[in-house]
């Protein structure tokens, strides 16, 4: 990983209503590893919004989340088993106006998708979020990508956020679906280190956060440098590492467009 050549800006509210926020995405391989690192990197980062995949889907998974989110100084918001693995966290400063998990069509033989997804407000600023955690089969990636697309469409918000693991670098068309449709917050704007997999030997970027055109992206890449986490905290809390990003979204509520661009593209 790289070193960090400037501060990341923190959460604020301006004068104006509209918000700095501080998003972040990580595959958490279902709490497997090391919780307590886990949870000392969450909070490290200082985040209001956590796009988490992999959360605990079988027994008692909502205990499990819970702990993870109060150990992390979050709440609960959306997604976990009910949304095949999904999980929005949030601090305090986002007001919840409404939560949906949704069930992707499931191909025969491989693993259930889902999105979890929330219309927040924060400040002045109203936006939609969805986490996601796409497939490893190649065409039914490619859709998944297009229905995210069209979902954000559908949220009827001025602006939103996707993040998660793609589970595809930034070459592969499922990627490139999104980045056509969407902001790729590393590419706008890189900060820390790329990439994601694994965090023993980085080597591929397929975790990501995007935004809606609206959002200015002020920093996105893995953290480097986290006060009061180690590099081992980094490799054992779990086999990703983490995508952080400062995003500032303006502020007011009228509904975006129906279509996002980008998301019938064949």
């Amino acid at each position: 990983m790289t070193s960090v050549p400037r501060p990341l800006p923190n959460s604020r509210t301006e004068p104006d209503g509209s918000v700095v926020i501080r998003v972040l995405s990580y595959n958490i391989r279902s709490m497997r590893d090391d919780e307590d690192a886990l949870a000392r990197v969450i909070r490290a980062c200082r985040p209001d919004l956590v796009f988490v995949q992999e959360a605990p889907r079988f027994f008692r998974w909502r205990k499990h989340a819970a702990r993870l989110a109060a150990k992390s100084e979050l709440v609960m918001l959306s997604g976990g088993a009910t949304a095949a693995g999904p999980l929005l966290l949030c601090s305090l400063r986002a007001t919840v106006e409404r939560t949906e998990d949704v069930l992707l069509p499931r191909t025969p033989g491989l693993h259930r998708r889902g999105f979890a997804t929330a219309v927040v407000r924060v400040g002045g600023a109203r936006l939609g979020l969805l986490c996601c955690h796409l497939s490893l089969q190649t065409d039914e990636r490619y859709a998944q990508a297009g229905m995210l697309l069209d979902r954000l469409a559908a949220m009827d918000v001025p602006h939103a956020i996707a993040a998660g693991d793609i589970n595809e670098r930034p070459g592969g068309r499922s990627f490139r679906r999104l980045a056509a449709g969407l902001q790729d917050a590393w590419a706008v704007s890189p900060w820390g280190g790329e990439y994601t997999s694994t965090p023993v030997d980085p080597h591929q970027r397929i975790d990501a956060v995007f935004a809606t055109p609206g959002i200015e992206v002020l920093g996105c890449g893995v953290p480097v440098g986290l006060p009061g986490v180690s590099e081992a905290d980094l490799t054992a809390a779990t086999d990703h590492l983490p995508v952080l990003a400062a995003l500032r979204v303006p502020a007011g509520a009228a509904p975006a467009s129906r279509t996002t661009p980008g998301s019938r593209r064949s």
